[in-house]
């Protein structure tokens, strides 16, 4: 169940010259569910103050056993009430969450996700629950 908890969760990615904005776009929809998307030239933002946005990383990282990945990068980034991760751009694109360990390990750029909260643990421990 998915706590009440307020949070804001924030989708941030680069848009390449070779890249189709829109489809940059449909990467962050496929992974991200009732997000408010904005996008310049070269950037795309999402964002949603709803936790059930977060769903389908969520059943993911049940189904593909990777609790411990996502615990031990949110708790190194975790930096007073918020916390990032970064995802496979590509990936998402292909209706698939996977998670980058570094910047460069999605070629056009990865999707960074950033999750603020007063109660930051609780949205972690959800998360990878």
């Amino acid at each position: 169940m998915i706590p009440l908890v307020d949070c804001k969760i924030e989708a941030v990615c680069s848009i390449n010259p070779s890249e189709d904005p829109a489809k940059v776009e449909q990467a962050i929809s496929n992974i991200l569910d009732n997000v408010e998307i904005k996008a310049s030239k070269y950037s795309l933002q999402a964002t949603s103050k709803e936790l059930e946005s977060f769903s389908k990383i969520h059943e993911s990282i049940t189904n593909h056993n990777t609790k411990k990945i996502y615990y031990r990068i949110l708790n190194e980034n975790l930096e007073g009430n918020s916390t990032w991760f970064y995802l496979n751009k590509q990936a998402a694109f292909a209706n698939n969450v996977a998670v980058c360990e570094h910047d460069d390990e999605s070629p056009l750029g990865p999707i960074k996700i950033i999750l603020s909260s007063k109660n930051i643990e609780r949205v972690i421990e959800w998360l990878i629950s």
